[in-house]
């Protein structure tokens, strides 16, 4: 079963930025969607922002203007770039990938904000 690696968490100042990446282990064919959920304590997993192969994205309203996904469509990989964050933005953050004959959750990275 192919894996999803994520890198990229860590602590910062509010005001600060953080780019997360999330790459499989082995090659998934026919990728649909790349995305990044994040899970606050006591809060329900929500979508943040998620990107089709043709390069159309969707983001929450809560991160419009200062997050950017993106994708590296050769090496299947998503990358989630994050200015101006937060303490709102306290989370674990997990990556998502959906594809014909596949679907599957990376294993989370903290990102913590401080204020």
């Amino acid at each position: 079963q192919v894996q999803l690696g994520e890198s990229g968490g860590g602590l910062v100042q509010a005001g600060g930025s953080l780019r997360l990446s999330c790459a499989p282990s082995g090659s998934i064919f026919s990728i649909n969607v790349m995305g990044w959920y994040r899970q606050a304590p006591g809060k329900q997993r929500e979508l943040v922002a998620q990107i089709t192969t043709g390069g159309r994205t969707n983001y929450a309203d809560s991160v419009k203007g200062r997050f950017t996904i993106s994708r590296d469509n050769a090496k299947n990989t998503v990358y989630l770039q994050m200015n101006n964050l937060k303490p709102e933005d306290t989370a674990v953050y997990y990556c998502r990938v959906e594809a014909a004959m596949y679907a599957g959750w990376g294993q989370g990275t903290q990102v913590t904000v401080s204020s």
